[in-house]
């Protein structure tokens, strides 16, 4: 028996609950799983895990057993790294999954200056707006926007992203310029409904100025669940949008897309790193993390706030 590959199996289950989705995102079969796992508890004369038809719950000695494999495979991890200068140059794959719009326009541009830092990361990203099961998935790490509804995930905010309300100017040469915004709760006037995927609606928006503080929702012909399509769907002229600035930049310099109500403000949009909380804060994630933040610098930095 490999303890580290036994070790590493036991871990995997416990995250996942399920020998099955454990022998997935190791690329093992099942069978193997289960007899690392056999031959671990035999070996500890434990036992490490309660196994049903329909669930694996780990057991009390299991679960002390758990926390003490979590840090040894960390201390190897970090040990591999520190050897021949290697603590400089984390390898090895990690997981992630962004935002469509981040990915495309502020991600994927800067990655090979990342690559020239780290040559030996090799990073699967997933692109959606979706909700990702980090433990089923064993995805080390998502990027996303909005207040994090999940309060048992770790995170850590990496910028502040300016919003703005935009329109083409084909929906203002059809539908007329809109010069409050209450005006787009008018039957003539249409947003672009973006779905949430925490709620599956969209949400009101709140624009404020000196005077007033206003939630505006709107009426669609359109709702999509994910960044391209949106803006898409604006550039398109089928209504309205709210766009954090970066992805309406370059949209605005060509004249593509026309800002509305500039008398008027937008909370700004968090935009965070989350991991789950009993994973392992690996060299090359911490690098990856420490990237995000230093690039989103660039384009939204986290505003200063007093306790954060």
């Amino acid at each position: 028996m490999d303890r580290f590959d036994a070790m590493q199996a036991f871990a995997r289950v416990v995250e996942a609950g399920s020998f099955t989705k454990a022998a997935d995102t190791l690329h093992m079969s099942k069978t193997t799983v289960t007899q690392l796992v056999q031959q671990l508890e035999a070996r500890l004369r434990v036992k490490l895990l309660n196994r049903t038809t329909r669930k694996v719950n780990v057991t009390a000695d299991g679960a002390v057993y758990y926390e003490r494999v979590l840090r040894l495979l960390a201390d190897m991890d970090d040990a591999e790294t520190s050897l021949s200068g290697a603590a400089t140059l984390p390898r090895g794959r990690l997981r992630v999954d962004v935002p469509s719009p981040l990915a495309r326009m502020i991600l994927v541009p800067a990655l090979p200056g990342f690559y020239a830092r780290y040559p030996d990361i090799q990073i699967d990203m997933g692109v959606s707006d979706r909700i990702v099961d980090m433990i089923d998935e064993n995805v080390d790490c998502v990027v996303r926007g909005g207040e994090l509804m999940d309060q048992s995930l770790m995170a850590r905010r990496v910028a502040d992203l300016p919003l703005g309300v935009f329109a083409a100017p084909s929906y203002l040469a059809r539908v007329g310029l809109p010069l409050h915004p209450r005006e787009l709760e008018d039957s003539a006037h249409r947003v672009v409904g973006f779905l949430w995927a925490r709620t599956g609606k969209p949400v009101p928006y709140a624009l404020y100025n000196e005077r007033e503080r206003l939630q505006i929702k709107g009426r669609y012909v359109l709702a999509v669940d994910d960044g391209n399509a949106f803006l898409a769907a604006g550039l398109a002229g089928l209504g309205v949008l709210w766009l954090p600035r970066y992805m309406s930049r370059d949209y605005e310099a060509s004249g593509e897309l026309v800002p509305l109500f500039e008398g008027w403000r937008l909370d700004t949009m968090p935009l965070y790193v989350a991991f789950p909380p009993n994973r392992h804060i690996s060299l090359k994630l911490r690098v990856f993390i420490d990237w995000v933040v230093e690039l989103m610098a660039q384009h939204a930095p986290v505003a200063d706030r007093p306790g954060v």
